[in-house]
């Protein structure tokens, strides 16, 4: 269908009082994102003319929380029912051609799926399943040749409608000339008194108009969430495609039930990911990188080679080959390590550049600093860069050798080759090939006594 002929319309005025929460239902996040937002990038990928949402409860924030020139906007105040809702998107359909029906908390229906809905584009489409419990959804009732009559509410149904197995989905597709005179039809004589989208269904038969179903290849796409309990099974079937689809393409995962991606995550050959790991924005891992269990990653690149131990936090950095990072190591943004780089237990680096082969393996923290090739640095050091109001930069040479429990005290530069004394503070530049060292005269204080506890 092309770009000009469709319209697509989102339904997301919904309360959803049985969250209990002062948030839209809409708004709740599922993999890392609202849900609408999965429904609102399925559609986008079907090339419309128009996408309206419809909201209502929380004011505006859904529109803040979407906030796209792409998408247009309808407030649906009172909310009378979901055919009250397409009503209000009406003025926004543009053409002559097909309007497609979504649901803002229907998160994981397919754009291969409503590509199926888009091929007769004079039909009225409907998505339906069979379910062994339908129990609160509208039953599809046909005559004796198969074909669609009405739709029927669970509140209006007869004993033997009750037991119809087809139920609707609620999404559909209609020409737009003809949804929109059929919603102006609608009457809320019903036992909700609502205006049902789903009385079009007789007014198309009464028409003249052919309907259809068509159906989804799973019927966890088409499964709405109403609490929070529901909205966890839907997290679980997410995260469980995607691990799938990872194992599909080669990489290894200890336990597919226990992967987290909330974002996109791009792996190379020869992967292998341990337990309780979590993929947040744009995460790239070359080949035979292994992440460690309990790892968060972030809008990050892990390059050829490198092993990232268990619980460690990498974010907004690239890692090159090879480096060994962790565990419990803190990587934070605007960071970059050259190859072959270490990084180990309770080292947190922020905003620096630490060249190839260089090592900080225990408990130090790398904030604003370039440092060079070879370079040790000891555990307990800090680059002291902040001076309660700016930030100052520290610069390490190749090959210097930074003793444990130092502090730089930045702006500062460590000349090649260089040494530092441990314990040193130190102040100034010191020079290259040297030792450097800044401490106080030990001494022994005889006589003294340690304190005791009095009482």
């Amino acid at each position: 269908m092309s770009k000009s002929s469709l319209n697509i319309v989102i339904l997301a005025a919904g309360k959803g009082t049985r969250m209990y929460s002062s948030i839209p239902k809409v708004l709740h996040k599922l993999a890392g994102m609202p849900m609408i937002s999965h429904v609102v990038n399925a559609a986008k990928r079907l090339d419309p003319n128009r996408i309206c949402v419809v909201y209502g409860h929380g004011g505006e924030a859904v529109p803040a929380a979407l906030g796209s020139d792409e998408l247009s906007f309808a407030l649906q105040e009172p909310q009378l029912g979901t055919g009250h809702a397409v009503q209000t998107a009406i003025p926004h359909l543009e053409g002559t051609g097909s309007a497609l029906i979504l649901y803002g908390d229907v998160p994981l229906i397919k754009t291969s799926t409503l590509e199926k809905m888009l091929g007769k584009p004079d039909c009225l489409t409907l998505l339906t399943v069979e379910l062994e419990n339908p129990k609160g959804y509208g039953r599809i009732l046909r005559d004796d040749m198969g074909k669609i009559e009405r739709i029927v509410e669970e509140k209006d149904a007869a004993p033997g409608e009750k037991a119809i197995r087809e139920v609707n989905t609620g999404i559909m597709a209609a020409p737009v000339e003809m949804l929109k005179s059929w919603v102006a039809q609608l009457r809320n004589d019903n036992a909700q008194q609502e205006y049902y989208l789903t009385d079009i269904v007789e007014m198309a038969v009464r028409d003249g108009i052919p309907v259809q179903s068509v159906q989804p290849d799973d019927v966890r796409e088409v499964r709405g969430v109403n609490d929070r309990s529901q909205l966890a099974e839907l997290e679980r079937a997410f995260q469980s495609e995607r691990a799938r689809e990872l194992m599909k393409k080669g990489v290894g995962l200890a336990d597919p039930a226990r992967i987290d991606i909330r974002g996109s995550l791009d792996c190379g050959m020869d992967v292998y990911i341990d337990i309780n790991c979590l993929f947040e924005g744009e995460v790239k891992l070359g080949n035979k990188v292994r992440i460690g269990a309990h790892s968060v990653l972030r809008n990050a690149e892990i390059q050829d080679g490198t092993e990232v131990a268990p619980f460690s936090h990498i974010e907004g950095a690239v890692i090159a080959k090879n480096c060994r990072i962790g565990p419990y190591a803190r990587i934070r943004p605007g960071t970059v390590l050259g190859e072959e780089a270490h990084v180990g237990n309770f080292v947190e680096i922020k905003n620096s550049r630490v060249g190839n082969k260089s090592k900080a393996n225990h408990l130090s923290y790398i904030g604003d600093a370039d440092i060079g090739k070879n370079v040790n640095i000891g555990a307990g050091t800090i680059t002291c860069n902040y001076d309660g109001a700016n930030k100052h930069m520290t610069l390490i040479e190749d090959d210097a050798f930074i003793g444990s429990d130092t502090q730089l005290v930045a702006p500062v530069t460590v000349g090649k080759g260089a040494t530092i004394g441990a314990g040193s503070t130190i102040t100034r530049n010191t020079p290259q090939g040297g030792l450097t060292l800044s401490r106080s005269k030990q001494v022994h204080v005889e006589h003294w006594k340690r304190p005791v506890k009095k009482g």
